[in-house]
């Protein structure tokens, strides 16, 4: 069997997200991870919902590190830690493409960390590039292209099965990023912010499509390419949501989880 025809061994789901607080997205990673590692859940894959401007710290990240937190809270960006590795992430919801896909191992059986974040992010390449983007894998965890990086990618092997999530930039405000985020610089300056503006290439520049358009053609290239049969259109079910609300409410959104010094 080929790689490509690891995918369409499984019937695939497909969530779009409702809106919901940043927390309960990180619990609702870990409730479908679960679910699909016991073969309670059939592959799934997951576009985020939320309504608040957040930062996403890594799992191995300090707050005070990474977040100016006087000026998260000025501006209204709550603070959440995800359970994978990798960097902080400022999030404005209309400005940003989250997804996730919870597989059993045996789709990435044998292959190394690295070649696994490839062939994950192999069809999120050809669907960009279809677009008309010149997208590129960057080892190890980023789609990049000639204008700049897209996004990053962050994975975590737990519970029988693989959990594997990328933030896409869609469009980027870039000065308040750098106010929010510490990312070297000693002072916000027009010469940082056109640094930075040249590392990114946000979709939106890239392609001037509406954000929802690239959503959908993202998942008719998944469908197409890795289904044999399509997606199925599903939801979360009132107890995976419930379960994802007790986590929160235990760890994903509590201080403890949050300001943990790994």
């Amino acid at each position: 069997m080929s790689l490509e025809d690891r995918w369409k061994r499984y019937r695939w789901r497909l969530i779009r997200g409702e809106p919901v607080d940043p927390p309960v997205n990180v619990a609702i990673d870990e409730v479908l991870t679960r679910r699909v590692g016991s073969g309670e859940r059939p592959p799934t894959l997951r576009f985020w919902g939320r309504h608040k401007d957040e930062v996403v710290i890594g799992r191995f990240q300090s707050v005070s590190n990474e977040v100016n937190e006087e000026e998260a809270r000025r501006e209204g960006v709550e603070i959440i830690r995800r359970t994978t590795g990798g960097g902080a992430m400022f999030v404005e919801p209309e400005n940003i493409i989250t997804f996730s896909i919870y597989a059993p191992l045996e789709l990435v059986a044998g292959m190394s960390t690295v070649d696994s974040y490839a062939f994950l992010d192999e069809w999120v390449v050809e669907a960009f590039r279809s677009l008309g983007i010149e997208a590129y894998y960057e080892p190890i965890n980023d789609i990049s292209s000639k204008n700049g990086k897209i996004g990053g990618a962050a994975q975590g092997r737990a519970h029988g099965a693989v959990l594997h999530h990328d933030t896409l930039s869609y469009e980027i405000d870039t000065a308040r990023m750098l106010r929010i985020l510490r990312i070297g610089q000693e002072k916000l300056s027009d010469k940082a912010i056109q640094s930075a503006e040249k590392r990114v290439g946000p979709l939106r520049r890239q392609t001037s499509l509406p954000r929802e358009q690239i959503i959908e053609h993202m998942i008719e290239t998944f469908a197409g390419r890795n289904t044999a049969d399509g997606l199925t259109e599903d939801t979360l079910t009132p107890e995976e949501l419930a379960e994802a609300e007790r986590l929160t409410r235990e760890l994903y959104g509590t201080r403890d989880w949050i300001y943990s010094i790994p």
